[in-house]
This record gives C-alpha cells, sequence and structure tokens, in this order.
C-alpha cells in the first residue's frame, strides 16, 4: 500500500461526523464550567484519562498497587483543593484490583497461595473481629462503623493479600524506596514553603473552618505540608529520616546512598518544623531497636552515648530554646506539661468507663466520627489522642490486646528475620529500615493516632508484607551468587 495513500487517525478526524463529536463535547464541558464550576470540567476533561487508566488496571492489577503508594500520600491533604471524600478512592482501587485478579484468573493461574502467611492469617482475625463489632450493642451506629473501620482493620485486610500476590519481588523494594522518598522530599518543600512563605488561600480556608485550633498554637502556625495534619505529618517524616538514615548507612551505590542521606535529613527537618511533639518517638524508638538488631557491642555504646545526648538535651538544657520548634519538642521531656496531664484524667475516665465494656464501644465511637455520629455520648466527647487508647475505647480490652499482638508478632518477625535468617549485607539493611520504623511509628502512636492513617498505615503493611517475603528474597540471593545454603549458614 502507497503510504501517501493510506488513511490515518487524523485523517478520520476531518470528517463530519467526528468533528460535530468533538465540537459538541468541547461545547459541553465548556457550558458546564462556565455553569457548575471549574472543578466539573476537569472531571469531564479528566474522564477520558480515567477510562484508559481503568483499562490498564484489568489489563496490570499490579499498577494499582503503585497508585496506592503514590496516591496515599495526598489522599487526605487534596480534599482541601477538592472537596470529596478521597479516601474512599482507596477502597475502589483495592477492590478493582480484585476484580481484575477474578476475571484474569479465566485466562491465567493467579498465585493465590502466594497470599497464603501468617501475617495475612492475623489480619483476617483482625478484619473478622472488626465485622463482629456490627453487633456490639454499645456500637453508635452502622454508618460510624463503617467509615472508622476502613482505617482500623479493611485497608489491611484488602491489601496485605494484594501485595503477597502482586508486589512481592526482591526488585519491588526499590520501588518503593524511591516512591517513598521522593514523595517524603516533596512533602518537606512544601512544608518548607508553609513555614516561609505562608499557607496559599485554599489551606487558609481549612484553617479557618477549625483546623486552626490544633494548627496554630501561640501564633505560631504548626506545619502540615499535603497531609491531613501537622501530627501526621512529623510522624510521617520522622518515619522517612528513620528508615532513609539506616538505608543510607547500608547501601553500597553510591548515588543511591546520596539520595536516602537526602531524603532522611529532609524528614528530619520535616519532623522539626511540623511542632509535633510525639513525633521525636520515632526516631528514637527507631534508634534503639537498629542497636539492638545489629547484636554489635561499639554500635550498642555509640547509640547509649548519642540517645542520652538527645534526651540531656532536651530535658536539662535550655540550649535552642529561641527556636520555636526546638521549644515545642523539648515539652515532650516535660512530666508536668498540661497536655500531658489531661491525656492521662482522660485515660483515667475511658479506664473506668470500659471496666465494665470488654469489647469497647463500638469501632467510630471515638474521635471525628463519633462527634459526628454520636455527638452527645461519652466517648464521642472524652479525647483518645493515642491510636492505642482509640482502639482500646472502641474494640474493648478485648480488642486492644488482639490488635498488639498482631503488631509486635508483626515487629518481632521483622527482627528475628533480620537478627538470624538474612545473610545478604544489602537485604539485611533494607529489612532493618523497615523493622526499625514500624518501632519507632508504634511508639509514637502511643501520643498520636497516626498508625492508621496516610500516608503511614499504607507504608507499615506494605513493609510488613516485606518483612515476611525477606527470608524467601533471601535464598534467592545466595543461590543467585552461587552459595550453598548450609555451608553460608556455617560460616
Amino acid at each position: 500500500m502507497n503510504p501517501f495513500q493510506a488513511t490515518y487517525g487524523a485523517d478520520r478526524l476531518r470528517q463530519p461526523l467526528p468533528m460535530f463529536l468533538l465540537v459538541g463535547v468541547a461545547l459541553a464541558i465548556g457550558y458546564l464550567t462556565a455553569t457548575r464550576g471549574l472543578v466539573v470540567g476537569l472531571a469531564l476533561m479528566m474522564f477520558p484519562f480515567v477510562i484508559v487508566y481503568l483499562g490498564a488496571i484489568l489489563l496490570n492489577p499490579r499498577i494499582g498497587i503503585i497508585t496506592i503508594l503514590i496516591f496515599n500520600f495526598i489522599v487526605l491533604g487534596i480534599g482541601r483543593y477538592v472537596p470529596m471524600t478521597w479516601g474512599l478512592l482507596m477502597d475502589g482501587l483495592m477492590v478493582l484490583m480484585y476484580l481484575a485478579l477474578f476475571f484474569k484468573a479465566f485466562h491465567i493461574k493467579i498465585p493465590w497461595d502466594n497470599a497464603r502467611s501468617q501475617l495475612t492469617l492475623l489480619v483476617s482475625i483482625w478484619f473478622g473481629y472488626a465485622v463482629f463489632q456490627i453487633v456490639n450493642p454499645e456500637a453508635v451506629s452502622i454508618a460510624a462503623w463503617f467509615y472508622a473501620m476502613r482505617g482500623v482493620a479493611l485497608y489491611q485486610f484488602l491489601l496485605i493479600p494484594l501485595v503477597f500476590i502482586l508486589f512481592n519481588k526482591y526488585t519491588d523494594l526499590k520501588i518503593l524506596w524511591y516512591i517513598w522518598g521522593i514523595l517524603s522530599l516533596l512533602a518537606t518543600m512544601k512544608g518548607m514553603m508553609q513555614l516561609i512563605l505562608g499557607v496559599d488561600r485554599w489551606e487558609q480556608a481549612w484553617l479557618d473552618a477549625g483546623g486552626d485550633v490544633t494548627h496554630i498554637l501561640f501564633g505560631k502556625l504548626r506545619i502540615f505540608s499535603f497531609y491531613s495534619d501537622a501530627g501526621q505529618f512529623g510522624a510521617a517524616q520522622g518515619h522517612a529520616g528513620v528508615v532513609f538514615g539506616v538505608l543510607a548507612l547500608f547501601a553500597k551505590n553510591r548515588k543511591f546512598q546520596i539520595f536516602c542521606g537526602v531524603v532522611a535529613l529532609a524528614g528530619f527537618l520535616g519532623m522539626m518544623i511540623s511542632g509535633t511533639r510525639g513525633a521525636i518517638a520515632v526516631p528514637a524508638m527507631g534508634g534503639v531497636m537498629f542497636i539492638l538488631i545489629r547484636k554489635h557491642l561499639p554500635s550498642i555504646i555509640l547509640g547509649a552515648l548519642v540517645g542520652i545526648s538527645v534526651f540531656v538535651f532536651f530535658k536539662y538544657t535550655m540550649i535552642g530554646n529561641g527556636n520555636d520548634q526546638i521549644r515545642r519538642m523539648r515539652t515532650a521531656f516535660d512530666p508536668n506539661d498540661a497536655s500531658l496531664v489531661v491525656r492521662q484524667e482522660n485515660q483515667a475516665k475511658l479506664a473506668g468507663y470500659l471496666a465494665s465494656r470488654p469489647f469497647g464501644g463500638g469501632i467510630g465511637s471515638t474521635g471525628n466520627w463519633g462527634k459526628r455520629f454520636a455527638p452527645n455520648s461519652f466517648l464521642g466527647n472524652t479525647a483518645t489522642d493515642s491510636w492505642y487508647v482509640a482502639i482500646w475505647a472502641d474494640t474493648g480490652i478485648v480488642g486492644l490486646y488482639l490488635h498488639l499482638f498482631i503488631v509486635f508478632f508483626c515487629l518481632i518477625t521483622g527482627a528475628y528475620n533480620v537478627m538470624y535468617r538474612i545473610r545478604d549485607d544489602w537485604l539485611k539493611g533494607q529489612i532493618s529500615a523497615l523493622v526499625c520504623g514500624m518501632a519507632g511509628i508504634m511508639l509514637a502512636s502511643y501520643g498520636n493516632g497516626i498508625f492508621g492513617q496516610f500516608p503511614t498505615a499504607i507504608l507499615m503493611y506494605v513493609g510488613m508484607v516485606f518483612m515476611f517475603l525477606s527470608p524467601k528474597w533471601d535464598k534467592q540471593l545466595m543461590k543467585e551468587k552461587g552459595l550453598d545454603e548450609e555451608k553460608t549458614a556455617i560460616a
């Protein structure tokens, strides 16, 4: 065929019907934008791309995991600019990936067995307990349960098996590091913009609508970046600081080591400017965990000296007190701090209330959901602050013990793998980073409800899966190196 006589797609657009359709669509978008607002117009323009994206997920569900890793950093902050329940998109993405796997199973064999793990069993038990909470006689409403249950149990129940099936290669660790690192850098950059230049008009509107109660203290802005709040921003950046700090110590590639070092420094800077006192627990506990799993006496001594120095700096000196961030961090070491006293009083009240309620007041009875669906209830009007206190109030002492067992089982499994099962140095370093980060978040969650919020929750769940997959990866790496497993273990 003569290429000059062939008909291409662009030629077809010149025909009357396609031209009429294009002009009609353009006029319709223009009219709706003018009458309904810019958001509607943008949504219509994005619609074709959404259709293409959904088709891509159905063909390759793995794309959904990467999307979740990226989107979970901004999913709550974006609501300041485009008001809607963005969090439901995360639910939809996970369900869509299961649908994609279901339909693909008619053509190819899906490795469902990859999800067979102690971790999957544990999160399934936890989800079952969350479902049981529907019949809790103390529960405030089904709607409150639905909204709150998603962060408490649903996301881990849906995501963890998907990661085992779709995101289970050793090379996926590198994808996680780059996504996490780049978005953490952007988060600190956005935070510095808020600190130096101030907030934009959408962020100011959010503050005026009630955000200023917790984010403007003594006339100073607590930095929240594009996260849900300053507490989450501070803890998440401290988490990034710990994880990438450990990676920088183990990395063998010079460029990647520099990248990790920059992300770690940016993470700690973001933690400091957030004004979140409880976030300091992340590097503190992360450092302790790193010392323990290293099993190296000089490291233990050095780490102890650093830890003591930091404690003395904040507890017994006034150095840097002219800096707002340092001064606020220092109050975390004051046992008589007014905020700490109020938290202890609230916990004492909850202890009396929950003494006769072993299954708690029902998921969704505390926090924002409690205020929304049961504004006159005791739990709805009692601040929990801590993630663990919220779990205790919602699910009772039974739920709290079950939850603590699961998270400690994951942490201990990861630490054990690092200390006794992983032989490849670089893999050991990467899993060490995840273990140290998880330990830090677990401690910080006692002061703030950060464990189940974006982006920390998704990063924690993916990290848990990688901890359980690490022995399998180590065997593969040893095999590739031509090392006999038994001889290596003896050596």
